[in-house]
């Protein structure tokens, strides 16, 4: 169990990033990865918090349930479709086969909602009613339930440096995947979805959208890749209370890191400029609910990897045999030289 006393001793310890003696070293917003140089790639999870697409913060155990909890729902879905799993040597480390990733963010999503300009219930509420390229019924109200969950693919990255929202049939027609794979992916991408908001159900939450991403292995079979169902890539609501509040006109109470969001909004920050110095209490309440959906969705107890990280990281990786070898020697001579 993790106490309140636990999370904010850890404050200080949290995983920054890694500096591993391994070879071919990247790092994104949020995991650090190293091209193992055999086929496969070691993915670290740091305790890294992105948001406003910049990283805020890093809150003690964050890396932990993300690992944990993807490499659960990865096991989950695996009839669906297969995944780049391999291993998990270590609670903040995955080991997962050499993939290239396909250049398109498969978001789904099961309600009308959100608050931005591009946001579905912003454009439903100006009259419009084919959005993304798809045709919605008159009749819904915010926060309400799409009458099936649809999908809104966005570039990776595109020219601008951000994502780029296209149309499903954008997809095929700018050559960013032939026609039969993006069909498997669409229909891979709607089956998890679905079996997620089932299981969500029945843990108190719902799930109201989420963003997957896939790849090609060598032999070139689609696989699901980065993280499945966390509350990084996911919005969930509260169950007990979605009815009540919608009939009252109020938003559902999420139940993810959009209370980050908010209290940066709050204090009158989007994105632009400066960050502002949050308190110690803000990032306790996030690892707080991190490792709580954790427990809810898997049903397990959350049980806390030592920190520091790097040195029980080290220590793992050693016993999975992933640590030492020649590509090991290499890299080290490279990092200490």
């Amino acid at each position: 169990m993790v106490t309140e006393a636990d999370i904010r001793g850890r404050l200080p310890q949290a995983l920054a990033e890694t500096q591993l003696p391994l070879p071919g070293r990247q790092a994104g917003k949020v995991r650090d990865w190293y091209a193992l140089g055999d086929g496969r790639r070691l993915l670290v999870t740091t305790d890294r918090l992105s948001a406003f697409d910049r990283v805020l913060a890093c809150v003690p155990y964050k890396g932990q349930v993300l690992n944990q909890l993807a490499a659960w729902w990865f096991a989950r879905t695996a009839g669906v479709i297969p995944n780049h799993v391999l291993g998990v040597p270590d609670p903040n480390a995955l080991l997962a086969l050499e993939v290239t990733p396909i250049p398109v963010e498969v978001v789904v999503r099961g309600f009308i909602t959100g608050v931005t300009t591009t946001a579905l219930w912003h454009r439903y509420a100006l009259g419009e009613r084919e959005i993304y390229g798809h045709r919605l019924p008159d009749g819904l109200g915010k926060n309400e339930p799409l009458p099936q969950p649809i999908i809104t693919p966005t570039t990776k990255g595109g020219p601008s440096g951000h994502d780029e929202r296209l149309t499903c049939a954008e997809v095929v027609a700018r050559g960013l995947l032939d026609a039969p794979t993006w069909e498997q992916v669409q229909a891979a991408a709607l089956a998890i979805f679905r079996q997620g908001q089932a299981l969500a159900q029945r843990s108190g939450l719902i799930l109201v959208d989420t963003k997957y991403e896939f790849g090609r292995d060598a032999t070139g079979q689609v696989r699901l890749i980065d993280e499945v169902h966390t509350p990084d890539s996911s919005r969930y609501w509260l169950q007990a209370t979605y009815e009540a509040r919608l009939t009252a006109g109020q938003e559902p109470e999420n139940f993810d890191k959009e209370l980050v969001r908010l209290a940066f909004a709050a204090h009158g920050y989007r994105g632009d400029g400066e960050a502002p110095a949050m308190p110690a209490e803000l990032w306790v309440e996030v690892s707080k609910r991190y490792v709580k959906i954790f427990e809810l969705l898997t049903g397990q107890a959350f049980e806390p990897g030592d920190y520091p990280v790097e040195p029980r990281l080290l220590a793992n990786l050693r016993r999975a045999g992933i640590y030492p070898g020649e590509a090991f020697e290499v890299a080290k001579r490279e990092v200490t030289a």
